[in-house]
């Protein structure tokens, strides 16, 4: 009997492409011929500083940001950047704007106000961060080191779909752990760009921190060790005991993504997908969207069941045909979709045929 193929929706730890595990499985016990694991392997090997550089070079050339860039991989996760970023940016008297539109920069707004008081120029708070704020009635600070939002709301579901300009001579910083490489982007205007692996990159215990040559050298040089980040950028990421696993599983899938045909393949299939869902919601009235529809995020797809009672059901009927990890974030309820790349369209595909006869039921 053949065994029944699962779907995993969860959204973070995510999904990770098939074809990658299957590889890492098969190199997991003796790497290139080595002898020994990849799990064995020091940083500081020859083997694994051509895997770091390949893994920076790869990464860069599909963000399109090839030149007067660096890439720094740091243990931990995106959390880790709530505080690192002003940390490193915002010295004595410095101040910035930050955009507040989910719970991930209500922390990172938190962190940063450890380092030096920033200031919040606009909210979505107000109605349970469901909607981007409209940028053309924000007031910028004048006196801003930088404008910090995060691109992708996981909790809620809402997405950026255009990014402020800068003002003032200053640069954004963007959050981008649940989006990076999932949609073709303009990022020149983006001095920092920081993603926790676990969602398109990767297994989670890594952090990717990009910065824009012009934003390293403001760094602060009163600082060292590892929350430097030119300390980090001079030891090429090696300074202490990097993530050699992680960051080797995520040279893979760059490979993958390669061979997906790209960012601009790849996001063409994500959008395809997320219109599948929205289309299931919009035609039933047993689902109700919690995003504004001009918000809506092409990673985290979320609804309520209009009967709340049928919620768990739905879950529980959903992971009987294979659909699992599909419980909405404990802060909202409901239902959370979560459509990383890694995601095939299939099981899109599945969920939304569960999705119909689900809402012909009840």
């Amino acid at each position: 009997m053949s065994k029944r193929e699962i779907y995993n929706f969860s959204p973070g730890p995510a999904a990770l492409p098939k074809e990658v595990v299957l590889k890492v499985k098969q190199e997991l016990a003796d790497y290139a011929g080595l002898g020994y694991s990849i799990l064995e392997m020091s940083h500081r090997s020859k083997t694994f500083v051509k895997i770091i550089e390949d893994c920076k070079r790869k990464l860069l050339n599909f963000l399109n940001l090839a030149s007067g860039y660096h890439v720094l991989f740091f243990q931990g996760g995106a959390t880790t950047e709530f505080f690192r970023v002003a940390y490193n940016l915002l010295g004595a008297g410095k101040t910035a704007d930050y955009l507040e539109t989910g719970v991930w920069v209500k922390k990172a707004i938190q962190e940063a106000n450890n380092v030096s008081q920033v200031k919040v120029v606009a909210s979505s708070k107000d109605e349970g961060f469901s909607y981007i704020p409209p940028l053309d009635g924000v007031e910028f600070s004048p006196e801003a080191e930088y404008i910090y939002l995060c691109s992708n709301n996981t909790v809620v579901g809402t997405q950026y779909k255009t990014f402020p300009k800068p003002h003032h001579g200053n640069y954004l910083v963007g959050d981008f752990t649940s989006d990076i490489l999932s949609r073709e982007c303009d990022l020149k205007d983006f001095g920092v760009i920081f993603a926790g692996a676990q969602k398109n990159l990767g297994p989670a215990g890594l952090v990717v921190v990009i910065l824009r040559d012009d934003v390293l050298k403001k760094c602060r040089t009163d600082i060292s060790g590892i929350n430097s980040y030119l300390t980090m950028q001079e030891q090429n990421s090696l300074y202490n005991t990097a993530p050699v696993f992680q960051i080797y599983f995520m040279n893979l899938v760059l490979d993958w993504l390669e061979e997906q045909g790209g960012v601009k393949n790849i996001s063409k299939t994500n959008a395809q997908k997320a219109s599948m869902l929205y289309d299931v919601i919009d035609e039933h009235d047993l689902f109700v969207p919690t995003a504004s529809r001009e918000h809506r995020s092409l990673m985290n797809v979320t609804f309520k069941i209009a009967r709340e009672d049928l919620t768990d059901l739905f879950v529980r009927e959903a992971e009987e045909v294979g659909l699992v990890n599909l419980k909405g974030h404990r802060l909202v309820g409901g239902i959370r979709v979560s459509n990383y790349n890694a995601m095939p369209l299939s099981g899109i595909e599945k969920l939304c045929d569960f999705m119909k006869k689900f809402s012909q039921k009840n």
